[in-house]
């Protein structure tokens, strides 16, 4: 009997993701990829010697993962190797005001109430059980859902579900519940931060996002070889189950077929044939007619004033001295609310940035004899797509960039020709129809998470993955998604009686 066959476009975590899941169940797969390597935004790129991650530096909520490979009966474990970290962020203020966050919770509580005073500490043990509640609330109805919708969120519980709604935070802004926990600024400006995990500001975002600080809190890892090594035993794994991947190539229409999705057609001319079809790319790319104009109505575009954040980023091999490293870390810039208006209002480069450093060959505070890897990375607006951004303008943010990490301790000396820039258009280049957002929607508002796409869409045989749909950026959620979209897909495949209709092990049903 001939096997379902399945193309997926695009090899970013939630098009592997997919392409695993689907794989391990029997299902021809074939991967079609534009870049030369899988990962998407999960990139490593090559400076002089070294690789070094430019994309996602953080790995949390490793059970989506464990689940994952459980479910094709291959322990993650076996093919990751992880080390948990102990101090999961260090921030500064200036030269002198600095404070840690540790997977520790106590330990946290301590260095905050050293910090900011005991009442302080007292607000963030209080902050903790409430990202807690949120995370529980959201996991199963919305998490793991694979489409968006209020009904799903209340549930069964009908009126209790309803009133359990202000509990998840959804008409506060982010700032503004901050202030119930902390009078220190300083430290709203650093859990409000978790709003850019989502591309988003945290003067515009529900406060519903507080549940990424929970996420951080369950455990951060570092992965041995760097984030990118995560894409490749994805791919790996997807390979070991019969499941083709073809780099280098361009898909430029969605075939469909009597309403149906039938394949795809390469730029090349070549055409693929398939029952169905899972879309791993930004969902703005439909609306712009980049798949042909049968599926433009696959997604709806992402209005420009509802972009995510981009970014501008430097990666370099450096010397680094006067601040003591840790792996991840976070220069607060001295106007937080000014940073943000000048993205989100004026549609320009923040004057003074927050800057984010990841030393990529740290662990401890103990520094490696010689020149490091680093991402060093600011907020951007997403005008990759009507805003060039010259050598001039780019000199310029790396001055303000640099110099502020100078102002806070910390002197990076690149090595000669050993530092490359990404500007937003550099993204969207990468990216299409993004203007180099890199988290799809922002999160702005309490209605805009119910506003991004699921898995199924209008086209039957065409489901949707990644980070620009339910459940949201990030890699463990582009993971979900993609999962989600397996799932759909199986489901349907079995509804049509096509498929022999089994569950997926961890928690994933096809049902």
């Amino acid at each position: 009997m001939p096997r379902d066959c399945v193309v997926v476009v695009g090899s970013g975590v939630a098009g592997l993701v997919s392409a695993f899941a689907l794989a391990a169940r029997g299902l021809d797969v074939t991967v079609l990829e534009r870049a030369a390597a899988p990962g998407g935004k999960m990139r490593q790129i090559a400076v002089g010697a070294s690789m070094i991650d430019s994309g996602p530096t953080v790995f949390t909520m490793r059970w989506v993962f464990d689940e994952l490979f459980a479910a094709a009966d291959r322990n993650f474990a076996d093919h990751i190797s992880l080390s948990p970290l102990d101090i999961l962020a260090r921030h500064a203020w200036d030269e002198n005001a600095r404070l840690d966050l540790f997977a520790d919770q106590e330990r946290t509580v301590d260095a905050i109430g050293d910090f900011a005073g005991a009442v302080e500490a007292d607000g963030y043990r209080a902050f903790c059980r409430d990202s807690q509640r949120i995370y529980e609330i959201l996991e199963k109805p919305f998490l793991r859902a694979p489409q968006p919708s209020m009904g799903g969120l209340i549930g069964a519980d009908g009126l209790r579900g309803l009133m359990r709604l202000p509990q998840i935070k959804p008409f506060s802004s982010m700032w503004s519940a901050l202030g119930k926990y902390f009078v220190d600024l300083r430290l709203r400006q650093l859990f409000g931060r978790y709003a850019t995990y989502c591309g988003s500001s945290p003067y515009l975002a529900p406060a519903t996002l507080m549940l990424v600080a929970h996420v951080e809190r369950e455990g951060v890892w570092s992965i041995d070889g760097g984030m990118h090594a995560l894409a490749k035993a994805l791919a790996d794994c997807a390979r070991s189950f019969g499941a083709t991947i073809r780099y280098g190539e361009d898909v430029s229409e969605v075939l469909i077929s009597g309403g149906h999705v039938g394949g795809v057609r390469l730029a090349s001319g070549e055409r693929i044939a398939a029952d169905a079809v899972i879309m791993n790319t930004d969902v703005g790319a439909f609306a712009d007619g980049m798949f042909g104009d049968p599926v433009r109505r696959a997604a709806a575009a992402i209005p420009l004033r509802a972009r995510s954040l981009s970014a501008m980023t430097w990666s370099a091999v450096a010397k680094a001295d006067g601040f003591p490293l840790q792996r991840h870390n976070v220069f607060f810039s001295g106007d937080y609310a000014a940073e943000f208006d000048d993205i989100f209002a004026h549609d320009r480069l923040p004057r003074e940035p927050t800057v984010y450093v990841c030393a990529q060959d740290r662990d401890d505070d103990i520094p490696p004899v010689g020149p490091e890897r680093f991402l060093v990375l600011v907020n951007a607006p997403a005008n990759g797509d009507r805003h060039a951004y010259d050598a001039m303008e780019v000199a310029q943010c790396a001055q303000r960039t640099f110099g502020m990490l100078e102002r806070r301790g910390l002197r990076l000396q690149p090595q000669a020709d050993a530092m490359q820039a990404t500007t937003p258009a550099d993204f969207n280049r990468m990216f299409p129809a993004t203007g180099g957002a890199l988290y799809g929607r922002s999160s702005h508002g309490w209605t805009a998470s119910f506003q991004r796409p699921g898995a199924r869409t209008k086209i039957p045989g065409l489901y949707l993955a990644g980070g620009s749909t339910h459940p949201g950026p990030g890699v463990p959620m582009a993971a979900l998604s993609g999962r989600s979209a397996a799932a759909s897909l199986l489901a349907d495949l079995s509804s049509r009686g096509s498929f022999r209709q089994t569950a997926m092990r961890g928690g994933m049903s096809t049902r």
